[in-house]
């Protein structure tokens, strides 16, 4: 069995000797042991008193609130009464005034491998933040749940920046939220943190989380199984779209569609030809008819298509999203329309740009250029290099 930082810092004394001053935590729904005890719960055991802060990423400390800015109010634990700071408010970089008082700062955070998941930002700009204050901070590792072998998808262009694309990661990053962690010292910040990574036991970078024995906990309201972080990396874009993305279903990210499609006859005539002269594979497309309960195109019947995948070492998520978008926007054309601003605070950009992190892959789409275009754009060498320095856990 996989053994988690914070598991680690439960089983280790000696580790937990190290942190002899005021604690806080920046954590949510996923911070859970092996026995599925929240980290909370664990902190308050460890240090007592010296614990006096939480803090929460996007969708809160709870998870409890959904995508694209908006925001979770401070509060009060109502058990623990301690100060629970959003990090996702009217401010996603935590104050002075939060940060007083704290020598140690935790972060245990359930990552899911994608660079559009905004957590691995609230982590940076806290690395940031506590490096001027010469506050501790300490990351407790967690599995990348789609494995940390494979990397896919074009790397972020600068500018196109936003709060779910800070860093030139590409779409599938390959590293664990501590990796983020250490390629931010390395490569990024101006003024290094005083950090340290407790690393897991037993994590091997060809697995994906099915293969860790661990608990599964949701870490943010939409990744509901660890098969949908795998399969979100191929789905995301359609928030840059009017199309429903599953939101508001019991198969977030698994579902898309809209209601003027009818599935059964656009996957015969022109979505099963495509793929299978694509050469994609690892995946089928099943023709659904859903209905959101909230979210886009809510109480409304979407005609769409669930993305199953059949083998996860063939199915490249990335590349198969964007084909399956590009062969359903060219017959539709004027009709698909894509989403307008704002999206994650950018308001001067289509969101398919943000997510996309580059207007290339859209003009991609509109054009209908073939498939080695888009495979052209990942140039990943320069990236690969990189996480190469910071890996944790080698073969």
């Amino acid at each position: 069995m996989v053994l988690t930082g914070l598991d680690r810092l439960v089983s280790d004394e000696k580790l937990q000797n190290q942190f002899s001053g005021q604690v806080a935590l920046l954590a949510h729904n996923a911070s859970i042991d092996q026995h599925g005890l929240h980290a909370v719960q664990v902190f308050k055991r460890l240090f007592g008193d010296r614990f006096i802060k939480l803090f929460g990423p996007q969708h809160g400390f709870m998870t409890a609130d959904q995508d694209n800015m908006i925001e979770t109010d401070h509060a009060i634990h109502p058990y623990f009464r301690i100060p629970v700071y959003s990090l996702y408010s009217e401010t996603r970089v935590p104050t002075d005034t939060m940060l007083q008082g704290i020598d140690h700062l935790f972060v245990d955070l359930q990552d899911i491998g994608s660079r559009m998941y905004t957590y691995a930002y609230t982590l940076t700009l806290l690395l940031e933040k506590c490096a001027a204050r010469d506050i501790e901070v300490i990351i407790l590792d967690r599995p990348n749940p789609i494995n940390g072998l494979d990397v896919e998808g074009n790397v972020l262009d600068p500018a196109y920046a936003s709060f779910i694309g800070r860093h030139p990661l590409p779409v599938r990053h390959g590293l664990t939220i501590g990796e983020v962690a250490l390629m931010h010292q390395k490569f990024w910040a101006t003024d290094p943190a005083n950090l340290q990574v407790i690393p897991m036991l037993g994590w091997q970078r060809d697995m994906y989380y099915s293969d860790t024995q661990l608990p599964w906990a949701l870490p943010s309201p939409n990744i509901a199984r660890p098969e949908s972080a795998l399969i979100f990396l191929a789905t995301v874009i359609w928030e840059g779209t009017i199309w429903s993305e599953g939101r508001g279903t019991t198969q977030p990210f698994e579902v898309f569609g809209h209601p003027g499609l009818e599935p059964y006859r656009f996957y015969d005539q022109l979505v099963e030809p495509a793929i299978r002269q694509s050469g994609l594979s690892g995946f089928t497309l099943r023709p659904v008819v859903f209905k959101p309960t909230f979210h886009k195109q809510s109480g409304l019947a979407c005609g769409g298509f669930q993305v199953q995948v059949l083998d996860r070492s063939r199915f490249k998520p990335w590349r198969t999203g964007q084909f399956i978008m590009q062969t359903i926007f060219q017959p539709l054309r004027e009709e698909f329309q894509w989403l307008e601003p704002p999206y994650e605070y950018v308001y001067d950009r289509l969101p398919i740009d943000i997510i996309n992190g580059t207007d290339q892959i859209r003009h991609w789409i509109e054009s209908g250029q073939a498939l080695d275009e888009l495979e052209a754009m990942e140039q990943l060498e320069d990236y690969l290099t990189m996480r190469n320095e910071v890996m944790l856990y080698r073969e």
